[in-house]
């Protein structure tokens, strides 16, 4: 699976689901939907989010930026665009880009089928991070401690598709 493919879903997606009023799909009432998953990372740390209870999904639980592809954007834009909203991370404070293969996983106990686009982001220096509404908190974890953090679900299955 590529981004070409992720495109070609977005296409199937976008003839049945409805959208909202700016044309972007509304995967509200889908089994099926195609994400973005940005890791954002300085020096050996991963920056973990905790999701607020605002949000329509797995409320209260530590993440990181993340956001619905629901326009046909360049993966690599798509992460930039949601860590600005998300954090206010500015693109200059950004080093390197790489974009790991998408993939699809499936959360059973959601009945969701997530297509997966993992992003991480290396950063220069330690910025100052400004949450919006999706998120309560946040810490900076090394990527051995992921695994013992309560996170969403398949979360470190995708750190392991771009942090090595």
């Amino acid at each position: 699976m590529d981004e070409a493919d992720i495109y070609r879903t977005i296409d199937e997606l976008a003839l049945r689901l409805p959208k909202f009023n700016d044309g972007r799909i509304d995967y509200t009432g889908s089994n099926t939907a195609p994400v973005v998953v940005v890791f954002v990372k300085h020096k050996n740390r991963l920056l973990l989010l905790k999701r607020s209870y605002e949000v329509s999904n797995y409320k209260g639980m530590w993440s990181t930026v993340a956001g619905y592809i629901d326009e046909k954007k360049p993966i690599k834009e798509k992460a930039l665009s949601e860590v600005h909203e998300e954090l206010g991370v500015d693109e200059s404070l950004i080093s390197s880009v790489k974009i790991g293969k998408p993939y699809l996983f499936t959360d059973r106990k959601r009945k969701k089928k997530w297509l997966r686009c993992t992003v991480l982001l290396t950063l220069r220096q330690k910025p100052d991070i400004r949450l919006d509404q999706e998120h309560t908190a946040y810490i900076w974890v090394t990527p051995k401690e992921v695994r013992s953090i309560e996170t969403t679900p398949g979360l470190y299955e995708d750190m392991l598709k771009v942090v090595k």
